[in-house]
């Protein structure tokens, strides 16, 4: 099999997962990776022994495709240029700070005939596969993201942070228009909401109750789908659940059998794979696009309502 030739942009936390796991990949090879800061990138460099390079064109030159972790507000700038060179790219989500960066991310990938995936891991996590599978009809969908303080990704609040993987499942499963949102988020922390909950209700009359906080003291990532026969809740951290189902009068259960692994390996392998192939990915950059497009709108309505009064 050939590899991948494949780079990392941005080597902070999340970064350095994806140095880890490309490390280890049989259908990637790792040949350069790029840190702005000198010092990270010699703690890389010893870390993993890694290609670290100095500038994104030097990564340019040695790589078929690169992974991109930096700051949000970059995605734009550090995206297009991989892509009109011709590389392949999975961008960290959200795939952009703005609607309007992300429309030109897609436009970009589909000018040069590249694949732009974008990073929602949990779509790799092996329990959604049931969801999939299983819910054919929700009706209703309960969601909560819980995790400490992270100390990074404070550039966004946590609507952008965190809410965004749920509502790309959410509209993954839901396949309809949103007919209405009504949001709430407080900031805490930073001047950014940190903990927030939407519910969004849909043209089929599927409605989703959404929370997500980076101020709690424990981490949670459980997601709960009723449909008019059963439901089955989930567990993307233990990656196990339960479906439950009307049996007579009573109220039948069974556990749901996941075969585990780590949902960021699931994902940077099907990006080689794609990248290496041609095939589409799980997350394209207009799937994301739409998550972000949501995400966006609840955290304006956030915004209006915090605002001081005039």
């Amino acid at each position: 099999m050939n590899k991948v030739r494949i780079g990392v942009v941005g080597a902070g936390a999340i970064g350095e997962n994806h140095i880890r796991v490309l490390s280890a990949l049989e259908n990637a090879e790792l040949t350069a990776v790029f840190e702005s800061s000198p010092e990270r990138a010699r703690e890389i460099q010893e870390r993993y022994g890694v290609p670290v390079v100095d500038s994104l064109d030097a990564l340019i030159d040695k790589v078929d495709a690169a992974t991109v972790a930096t700051p949000t507000v970059s995605h734009l700038e550090v995206g297009s240029r991989l892509l009109r060179a011709g590389r392949h790219v999975l961008v960290e989500k959200p795939i952009a700070d703005t609607t309007e960066a992300a429309r030109e991310l897609v436009q970009l990938a589909k000018d040069h005939n590249r694949i732009l995936q974008v990073g929602h891991v949990e779509r790799f996590n092996p329990v959604l596969r049931e969801l999939e599978e299983t819910m054919s009809e929700p009706r209703f969908i309960e969601a909560h993201r819980l995790s400490p303080f992270p100390n990074r990704s404070i550039d966004i609040g946590v609507v952008l942070d965190l809410m965004i993987h749920d509502l790309e499942i959410i509209l993954h499963l839901v396949r309809s228009d949103i007919e209405s949102i009504d949001a709430v988020g407080v900031p805490v922390l930073t001047r950014r909401e940190d903990i927030a909950n939407a519910r969004l209700r849909f043209a089929n009359g599927c409605v989703a109750n959404i929370t997500a906080s980076r101020i709690s003291p424990e981490r949670l990532r459980k997601i709960r789908v009723f449909q008019s026969d059963s439901y089955l809740s989930l567990d993307y951290m233990a990656q196990e659940g339960q479906i439950y189902w009307k049996d007579g009068g009573q109220i039948a259960r069974s556990e749901v059998t996941v075969e585990k692994d780590e949902p960021l390996k699931c994902e940077l392998e099907s990006f080689c794979e794609c990248a290496r192939t041609g095939r589409q990915p799980k997350v394209s950059g207009s799937e994301a696009t739409a998550a972000l497009e949501v995400a966006v709108t609840i955290t304006r309505q956030i915004e209006a309502a915090n605002a001081p009064a005039q």
